[in-house]
């Protein structure tokens, strides 16, 4: 309420004495029903409840993990401009979670193909906290230089995320590019339990066999299949 509201401690304090009393008061009420069955729910909700946590936790050590390895989008851009790379025709979409970081498929496709497309939209995907948002305010164009753009696409939280959508606004908004020679680029991780690093190793298995669970990318963003390339690489976790 403070941060969000910006109420005053004479107003937070004695409003959330009230609520806790009332919460109490349910707590005591209930606690009786624990050794009546009720002990089921209590037990669904710690399962559930581990789960969300192993996600949580999974997901911010493979994020920090992939920030160690990481270069900025602006330093690429600067080394590939005092050595240029060969560059073929077309456009390349990658898409990453970290806008200002150079993502790991462009990194991959580099260092074993030695080439870039002549441009090269780095593509963010951020869910908004209301339910839509509006075209006019969906894309954000960032030019890093000749090679590079950078892009960040919002939906609102209710709205399924639709990138051939997005494409079309920026198209609109002045960006130049050939859908027909545009490629996605989209990085897939091969998780490797270790007992050496990371979480504890059981933890690590399940949070394996949440991330396989996972909704696919392609279907997510609703990209078309065929114009897809993944490049996949293997983490210890």
């Amino acid at each position: 309420m403070r941060r969000r509201w910006r109420w005053g401690l004479a107003v937070v304090l004695p409003l959330t004495l009230f609520f806790a009393v009332i919460d109490a008061g349910f707590l005591l009420t209930n606690a009786v029903k624990v050794l009546e069955g009720g002990w089921v729910s209590v037990g669904v909700a710690c399962v559930m409840g581990l789960i969300m946590s192993t996600w949580i936790t999974g997901t911010k050590y493979l994020f920090n993990k992939a920030r160690k390895s990481e270069i900025s989008l602006e330093q690429l851009a600067t080394k590939l401009a005092e050595k240029p790379p060969s560059l073929v025709p077309g456009t390349a979409i990658f898409l990453t979670s970290d806008p200002q970081s150079a993502p790991a498929a462009m990194m991959h496709s580099l260092k074993h193909y030695r080439v870039l497309h002549e441009q090269n939209i780095i593509m963010s995907v951020v869910t908004a906290e209301v339910p839509r948002v509006a075209d006019q305010d969906r894309i954000s164009i960032e030019p890093v230089n000749e090679l590079f753009t950078r892009i960040i696409v919002t939906f609102g939280f209710i709205e399924q995320p639709n990138i051939p959508r997005a494409l079309a606004i920026c198209r609109k908004q002045g960006l130049k590019f050939d859908i027909m020679a545009t490629s996605f680029f989209v990085s897939r991780r091969s998780l490797k339990a270790s007992p050496d690093s990371g979480l504890p190793l059981w933890q690590d298995r399940l949070f394996i066999f949440l991330a396989s669970t996972a909704s696919d990318a392609t279907e997510y963003f609703r990209i078309p299949a065929d114009r897809v390339v993944e490049i996949g690489s293997q983490i210890i976790i």
